[in-house]
């Protein structure tokens, strides 16, 4: 975290302060698990890919694309 104090926000404007950090939080977690989800189709379709030999240039890269996609999305 920053580390820095929340801001002062007027009593009467609280309700909306409040409503729109709430769904501010809504959004930031949807977001971190369409990432990971997706980093998890990624991943699949790579390891499927890598089967063959000739689908292994594409399947790697993709593995490791996903891979960094769910780490990233988790931290």
């Amino acid at each position: 975290m920053s580390g820095s104090t929340s801001p002062s926000v007027p009593w009467i404007l609280w309700p909306f302060w409040a409503v729109w950090k709430l769904l501010a939080g809504i959004i930031v977690v949807t977001g971190r698990i369409v990432g990971v989800i997706l980093g998890l189709v990624l991943m699949i379709a790579g390891a499927a890919l890598s089967v063959t030999v000739v689908g292994a240039v594409i399947g790697v890269p993709l593995v490791v694309l996903g891979l960094l996609l769910m780490a990233r999305s988790i931290f």
